[in-house]
C-alpha cells in the first residue's frame, strides 16, 4: 500500500488508551458537530485524557480545514491523515488508521453521525467487561434499528447482504448479527492489520472473516445523517461482491458441490424417466424427491457436519429441509411449466435453469435455519448485567 501523505499533527500524546478512527470522503459539514458530541459522550470518562480523534480523510473538498478548525476547540486531542492516494476505499482508511494508532482499543466510525458518538463508552465498557477482541454496534439485536437507512431499497439490500455473508461464515459470525456496520470497536493488539486486504466499505467483514476473534455486541439505532448524502453506490456494491470472492465463499464452495450432484442427479432422473414417456411434470416431481432427500443427506455428513449438535434433532433438520426443498420445488414447476409451454424450451434445459435460480435462496436457508449455529456470546452483556467472558477461540472453526 502506497505510504499516505504525512501526519497533520493537532495534539498527540505518546500512548492513548482509545482511537476513534473516522474515515472522511466529502464530509466537510459534519465535522465540527462529531468532533463536539464525541467530546459531550466523554465527559466525565476517566479514559477521556487517553482518547483521540484520528481523522482518516481522502477528500477533495475541505474537509481537513475543517478537521483542522475543530481541533482547535476541542478538549479531545484530534489528529489528521490525509491521503492523497485512496487505496482500498474507506476500508483502507481504516487499515490506514489503525497503523496510525497506539490505542489499546481502535473505535471505528463513519463521520456522517449516523453511528451515534454516544455508544463510544459502551463499546468500550463491553470490550474491557468481557475481554472480547471486538465489540459490534449491532443494528439487528435487540434494542438496535437500522431506521436511519434511506428508503425500502437500501434497507432491502442490506438485509440480503447479511444474510448471505452470514450464511456463507456461520462459525466465524456466528455472534455478529451485524457484519455489515461500520461501527466497532476492536483491540489493536488482536489484529492482523498486514493478512487484511482492504476493498470498499466493509471493513469489519474482512477483519472477523481472516481470522478467529473474541466477539460481542451492543445495539444501536442507526441514525439519519446529519448532513450531505450516502456515498453508497452500484460501485460500492460490486466491490463488496469482490470482497466476498476474495474471502471466499466459505462453506458454500462445498453446498455447491451437493448441489452439482443433485442436480446431475436430477436431470439424470428425469432425463431417464421421460425417455420412459413418463410426464415431464411426474418425472420432475419423482426427481425433486430423491434429489431433496440425498442432498439432506450429503449435507448432513460433509458440508454442515460441524453445525450439527447446535440445539437441533436430527429429523427436526430433515424435516426442515425437506419442506422447504418441497415447497421450493413445488413453486419452480409453474415456472417449468412456463417455460417449456410458452418458450417452448427443452424440459431438461428448463430444468437446469429453475434450479440454477434456486440455489443461493437454498443456501442461505439451510445455513441459516436449518444449521443455524447458536451463539456463544450474550448479546449486550451490559445491559443484561451478564458476567461472562467470551468463549474461547476455536482455531480450527470452519468458516
Amino acid at each position: 500500500m502506497p505510504p499516505a501523505s504525512p501526519l497533520t499533527s493537532v495534539s498527540i500524546i505518546d500512548t492513548f488508551s482509545a482511537t476513534i478512527i473516522v474515515p472522511t470522503f466529502n464530509e466537510s459539514p459534519n465535522v465540527g458537530e462529531l468532533v463536539r458530541r464525541i467530546g459531550t459522550a466523554l465527559v466525565g470518562d476517566e479514559r477521556a485524557a487517553g482518547v483521540e480523534i484520528l481523522f482518516v480523510d481522502d477528500s477533495t473538498d475541505d474537509t481537513p480545514a475543517a478537521v483542522l478548525l475543530a481541533a482547535e476547540t476541542s478538549e479531545i486531542p484530534v489528529r489528521l491523515l490525509h491521503r492523497d492516494d485512496p487505496v482500498g476505499g474507506l476500508s483502507g482508511a481504516v487499515i490506514a488508521g489503525m497503523n496510525a494508532s497506539t490505542g489499546t482499543w481502535c473505535v471505528v466510525m463513519d463521520g456522517d453521525l449516523q453511528h451515534p458518538p454516544e455508544m463510544i463508552p459502551t463499546l468500550l465498557d463491553a470490550g474491557e467487561a468481557t475481554e472480547a477482541d471486538v465489540v459490534v454496534a449491532s443494528r439487528h439485536v435487540p434494542g438496535g434499528s437500522d431506521g436511519g437507512l434511506s428508503g425500502w431499497g437500501r434497507r432491502l439490500v442490506s438485509t440480503v447482504s447479511i444474510a448471505a455473508t452470514r450464511a456463507m461464515f456461520p462459525n466465524k459470525l456466528r455472534n455478529c448479527t451485524d457484519p455489515m456496520t461500520g461501527f466497532f470497536a476492536v483491540r489493536r493488539a488482536a489484529v492482523d492489520v498486514d493478512a487484511l486486504r482492504p476493498r470498499g466499505f466493509k471493513i469489519l467483514l474482512e477483519i472477523l472473516a481472516r481470522q478467529p476473534l473474541r466477539v460481542v455486541e451492543e445495539p444501536f439505532v442507526f441514525g439519519e445523517r446529519f448532513a450531505g448524502s450516502s456515498k453508497a453506490t452500484f460501485t460500492q456494491g460490486l466491490r463488496f461482491l469482490t470482497q466476498l470472492f476474495a474471502l471466499r465463499f466459505g462453506r458454500m464452495s462445498a453446498f455447491a458441490v451437493v448441489g452439482a450432484l443433485g442436480a446431475v442427479a436430477n436431470l439424470a432422473i428425469m432425463a431417464g424417466l421421460v425417455a420412459v414417456d413418463v410426464n415431464y411434470i411426474i418425472a420432475a416431481i419423482i426427481a425433486a424427491v430423491v434429489t431433496i432427500i440425498g442432498n439432506f443427506l450429503l449435507l448432513e455428513f460433509f458440508v454442515f457436519r460441524d453445525l450439527r449438535n447446535e440445539g437441533k434433532r436430527f429429523w427436526t433438520r430433515f424435516a426442515q429441509s425437506f419442506a422447504f426443498n418441497g415447497t421450493e420445488a413445488l413453486i419452480r414447476l409453474p415456472l417449468l411449466a412456463f417455460l417449456v409451454q410458452f418458450h417452448l424450451m427443452p424440459s431438461v434445459v428448463a430444468q437446469g435453469l429453475t434450479l440454477v435460480l434456486a440455489f443461493i435462496v437454498r443456501f442461505i436457508f439451510h445455513s441459516r435455519v436449518v444449521y443455524r449455529p447458536q451463539r456463544t456470546t450474550p448479546i449486550s452483556p451490559l445491559s443484561t448485567g451478564t458476567d461472562v467472558a467470551p468463549a474461547p477461540l476455536d482455531e480450527s472453526a470452519k468458516p
